[in-house]
């Protein structure tokens, strides 16, 4: 016993030397989850069509995640990360939650606070204008964002005032759920969604990304409370329907708060995977034929396949619960360089946007399919006219970078094409990094290669910012990373490896004296 006795007091001490000056850090969390299904009939985003949905399949959820960091006794920094089952994240319902946050908690710094969108196609429209949306009978855009932003504002306030002592671990598993949707032809050209059974196919234009990331975190009774989930898939399955429904994440959230209770809030972080979809591009038969055998919808086929590398990285990291981890939350507004708009392409989109306002003031009914088509062209016309003004123009986004023990997290607002995502965690410091895409209002940023194919996602009208800005994107947050794993940062990579060594060591001898 005595011996025993030794070793524990050992164990005590590398747990406190880990820390900076020998305090112990406190990692304090919170969780929520809240409604955000339109309770009338409203606009889906998402298809270049207007669609109206008059039934709900799925409800829509803000999952919250509220993180504070103690230094004896004083806060040191925060973190709250709010997932919703929306399209993207638009500048003006950021800051209306920010705005109605700063209403009821005074103290709080809202930048600190950052929301992203699952990217499911069958969420209501966020934006004005984009749509000939009815004015009778459906829910304007004004009154869903207002009711969106109160409803997160909920979520965000008791997830910050439930907050208590908690742990966190990390861990990394796969599954294939993404596949790249570019097909590459003879020619050099490349198409979304392009038919690959014939002939002139050569080749899928881009890397596939099938980490599943993850991390959990307990309370201070030791009971699972929050889950991040990061897959580079946008959740868009049943993106044609006219009805909402927050897509794969649904059966997700369902299966693991099965396993782990309903009280489980499941953050979905969508990775970088602007060229990737859960849609096959080829071998569609034999998928069918092993779904049908198993007897899952293709929803479920995909949610079976997330939550088994929950599971599975959850069994494997489960006893490896840190509750004294750095949590460091840098936040900046960066200005990356805008693609510019050549002549051929604004004479392209000039001609388009008067074909399909000839073809609605020919006929009215034709509002449905070719506004949006109008108001897409539009927004290179103009981008062109600013280019006459301003011959280098930039795009402004604000960036997260988080630093969460041995896990960075860096958020973006774009369909970032996989490529960018695998160059950060290829240069990341951090032991695991997390990219996070949509924490924003989100257009497509294609790749040199992607450019070179064309098509829909590559094209100027596609994408605001272009490989130029994307490079640029990169390199600011593989710098913003790298900073947090310096010396002046709260811990080193070493130390916590260092601490684990010699817990490992410390449970091993109690193991043999036993």
């Amino acid at each position: 016993m005595f011996r025993k006795s030794l070793v524990m007091v050992g164990f005590l001490v590398a747990i406190l030397m880990s820390s900076p000056g020998g305090f112990a850090t406190e990692l304090m969390v919170g969780t929520a989850v809240i409604d955000i299904t339109p309770k009338e009939p409203v606009a889906l985003s998402g298809q270049f069509h207007l669609r109206i949905a008059n039934t709900v399949e799925t409800p829509l959820t803000a999952n919250v995640i509220a993180l504070e960091s103690r230094q004896d006794g004083l806060s040191s920094d925060m973190a709250i990360m709010v997932s919703c089952d929306l399209l993207y994240i638009p500048s003006e319902v950021l800051e209306l939650v920010r705005k109605a946050v700063r209403e009821r908690l005074s103290d709080l710094d809202t930048r600190k606070l950052f929301l992203n969108g699952t990217h499911t196609h069958t969420a209501p429209v966020l934006l004005l204008d984009k749509y000939p949306i009815p004015r009778e009978g459906v829910i304007q855009v004004e009154q869903y964002r207002s009711f969106l932003a109160e409803r997160v504002t909920d979520a965000i306030v008791q997830a910050w005032n439930s907050r208590s002592a908690g742990s966190v671990t990390w861990g990394l598993s796969h599954a294939v759920v993404a596949y790249n949707r570019r097909a590459v032809y003879a020619d050099g050209s490349a198409r979304m969604y392009g038919k690959t059974d014939v002939a002139a196919f050569r080749n899928i234009e881009g890397y596939e990304d099938h980490d599943v990331n993850t991390l959990f975190f307990w309370n201070y009774s030791g009971k699972l409370v929050g889950a991040v989930v990061n897959v580079s898939c946008p959740s868009q399955e049943v993106e044609s329907r006219s009805t909402v429904n927050a897509d794969f994440w649904h059966p997700v959230r369902e299966a693991l708060r099965k396993r782990f209770g309903e009280q489980l809030c499941v953050l979905g972080w969508t990775g970088a995977s602007g060229d990737q979809s859960p849609h096959l591009m080829y071998r569609e038969a034999a998928d069918e034929r092993m779904r049908k055998l198993r007897g899952l919808t293709r929803l479920d086929e995909i949610a079976r396949r997330i939550v088994r590398a929950v599971n599975d990285a959850y069994e494997t990291v489960k006893n490896d619960r840190h509750a004294d981890v750095p949590l460091i939350h840098k936040v900046e507004t960066i200005y990356l360089p805008m693609r510019l708009v050549i002549d051929s392409e604004y004479a392209e989109a000039k001609a388009a946007v008067e074909k399909a306002a000839a073809q609605i003031k020919q006929n009215p009914k034709a509002a449905a399919r070719e506004y949006r088509r109008m108001k897409w062209y539009e927004m290179t016309v103009k981008r062109f006219d600013r280019q006459r003004v301003d011959p280098k123009p930039t795009h402004e986004m604000e960036l997260h970078v988080l630093r969460i023990g041995d896990v960075a997290i860096a958020t973006n607002s774009f369909e970032l094409f996989a490529d960018y995502g695998i160059r950060m965690k290829a240069r990341s410091r951090a032991v695991q990094t997390f990219i996070v895409q949509l924490a924003g209002p989100g257009t497509y940023l294609p790749t040199e290669k992607a450019i070179r194919g064309g098509h829909y996602s590559a094209v100027v009208h596609s994408s605001l910012v272009g490989p130029e800005g994307g490079n640029v994107l990169v390199d600011r947050t593989v710098s913003i990373i790298d900073s947090l794993w310096t010396k002046s940062s709260s811990i080193s990579v070493q130390s916590i490896d260092t601490s684990a060594r010699l817990r490992t060591s410390y449970l091993d001898q109690a193991d043999r004296d036993n």
